[in-house]
């Protein structure tokens, strides 16, 4: 039984996300990803892939499989955690298309395609054009992941992608908030942190 807490969602962008489902939220690094079980349970808790479809994964996969599938996510994560840093905190140039050139080899795996299904609407039921997806071994588990990371690429604004200021926080978002102030991962996390470290200072300091 995988007994680790729930992923933590605090990048405001999926892609960001990925890069933050390894962590140490408290004292000691958590990786979500570091075997098959525990990408199977990111991806759920992300919405990036049907339940249905985990479960036939786990059933169907071979041993081993799973596992080698999450050393490439790993692998992916951080290549990728390499790109965001290098280019965080200013507009993303049209020349780093270069620099992508392994998520499009990811994506050109894809076997997507959309079928007619039934929605509502007003509450009136209407046909819709639903995008699906093959999903005929493991290795497609990493397609959805190489979508989010390349809807992060072409529409988010790296200008606004900070590092947070934890001192040993390792977490990226992207901050929406107005003005761009946003300088932690979570205020439950390290902006209290921050605040009590602060507190201790100045009570130290008045004592002195």
């Amino acid at each position: 039984m995988d007994n680790r807490s729930p992923a933590i969602f605090v990048g405001d962008a999926l892609g960001l996300d990925f890069l933050n489902s390894i962590a140490t939220p408290v004292d000691m690094p958590i990786d979500w990803i570091d075997d098959g079980e525990g990408l199977l349970r990111w991806l759920e808790q992300a919405g990036l892939a049907p339940h249905e479809t985990l479960e036939a994964m786990r059933a169907q996969a071979l041993p081993g499989e799973l596992d080698k599938v999450a050393d490439q996510a790993r692998h992916l994560r951080e290549w990728f955690r390499d790109f965001v840093r290098a280019h965080k905190g200013r507009p993303l140039p049209a020349n780093a298309l270069e620099e992508l050139e392994p998520l499009n080899r990811l994506l050109e795996r894809n076997e997507g395609f959309s079928r007619i299904v039934t929605g509502h609407a007003d509450g009136h039921a209407t046909l819709e054009l639903q995008p699906m997806r093959k999903w005929r071994s493991p290795d497609a588990l990493l397609l959805p992941v190489g979508e989010a990371l390349a809807q992060f690429v072409c529409t988010e604004d790296f200008s606004t992608v900070k590092a947070c200021e934890g001192p040993v926080c390792t977490l990226l978002f992207a901050d929406h908030t107005r003005g761009h102030r946003r300088r932690w991962c979570s205020m439950a996390m390290c902006g209290n942190r921050a605040k009590q470290a602060a507190h201790r200072h100045r009570l130290k300091a008045d004592h002195e």
